[in-house]
């Protein structure tokens, strides 16, 4: 430890005074936090719905065949109370649900929109189908009622604050940590390195922490501005947020280490960050475009994108203020991620060095 202390203090002092990296590491998050507030609406088909259907008449039966044959809705099931539907949105199982009141109270249709243009988007086409039975829906009574849950006001920020911050812990982290590394064996200095007393691992922990450090003061960052700027609430545990952002982190050095010990210049190792790690993030993530809408072998593409994960979690826990239970699958699957590029990079990089 006396060793690793001296050596870390080195790589803070060393990515400290380059400032254009110092800029570009604490001034990226803020600028596009700020300017990335613009959304694209796209179709979107296969959403999963709920029917709560209290009337069970011949009209109710009608749309509800209705909404099943359409292209846009998949019936995922027949619910027999309000807190079942509370229940399924809470797991992410649905994204709408349409109540069919019992006498005259009508019905109502029920939103998750932590995402709002996907929100948009299903209201519209079940409104629509609802309408095309005007006559029959005229007669019983039945008028669609909208809303909106965890974003009645339908701001774009509640979708992108997670998307950003899922976009720019990997950035910094998997980009700067393979560069950095890469420009030590570049200049020599990496064989110097593990001929020292120190031990190789303690090398790439050095070299990992101060981005880690560095990850952490953006998350703060982030957290802040989507609160106080742009009225993002954190509705659930700030500590879990933490935790799984840490986590998420640990996954994106992970992948830096990687690609270090894949290529052999600086440029490569940029090209690689930018290319196989920033265009899934942003296609195959839902951060962008819903995955639902995407075609099979591209929805099974995504799996293997940890932002993907990690941003569904930072929305159950940020936007519907979920707890821990809510999101182990998605922690889950991180932990797992983060412990096999662990064993590939470590093995890789003793063979390569």
């Amino acid at each position: 430890m006396k060793q690793f202390l001296p050596f870390l203090r080195k790589e803070f002092y060393h990515i400290s005074r380059d400032m254009r990296t110092m800029l570009i590491l604490l001034l990226m998050p803020v600028i596009l936090v700020i300017l990335f507030g613009y959304a694209i609406t796209t179709e979107i088909k296969r959403s999963p719905v709920a029917i709560l259907d209290g009337r069970r008449d011949d009209v109710t039966s009608r749309l509800t065949e209705r909404i099943r044959s359409s292209e846009y809705f998949s019936i995922h099931k027949a619910v027999g109370s309000m807190d079942e539907v509370q229940e399924l949105f809470r797991r992410g199982s649905i994204k709408l649900a349409i109540v069919f009141a019992t006498g005259d109270a009508g019905a109502s249709i029920l939103a998750d929109s932590t995402d709002p243009n996907e929100a948009t988007a299903l209201m519209q086409y079940a409104t629509a189908i609802l309408a095309s039975q005007a006559e029959a829906v005229g007669k019983a009574g039945v008028v669609p009622e909208a809303m909106l849950l965890y974003n009645p006001q339908m701001k774009g920020a509640y979708n992108f604050v997670p998307g950003v911050m899922g976009l720019i812990l990997i950035l910094i982290c998997s980009l700067m940590t393979s560069v950095g590394i890469v420009k030590e064996k570049e200049s020599g200095t990496m064989e110097v390195l593990l001929v020292s007393p120190l031990r190789p691992l303690y090398i790439i922990l050095a070299k990992a922490t101060p981005y880690l450090l560095i990850s952490m003061v953006n998350i703060a960052t982030i957290l802040l501005l989507s609160r106080y700027m742009l009225d993002v609430p954190v509705r659930g545990s700030v500590a879990l947020l933490v935790a799984l952002s840490t986590l998420y982190v640990l996954v994106a050095l992970c992948l830096g280490l990687l690609i270090s010990t894949i290529v052999d210049s600086q440029q490569a190792a940029m090209l690689i960050s930018g290319v196989a790690l920033m265009l899934p993030v942003i296609l195959l993530s839902g951060m962008i475009f819903p995955v639902e809408n995407m075609p099979w072998i591209l929805r099974r593409l995504s799996d293997i994108v940890p932002a993907k994960w990690y941003i569904s979690a930072v929305k159950d826990v940020m936007i519907k203020g979920l707890g821990y239970g809510a999101v182990l699958k998605e922690a889950g699957i991180l932990i797992v991620m983060a412990v096999a590029l662990t064993a590939i990079s470590v093995k890789r990089f003793k063979i390569r060095l």
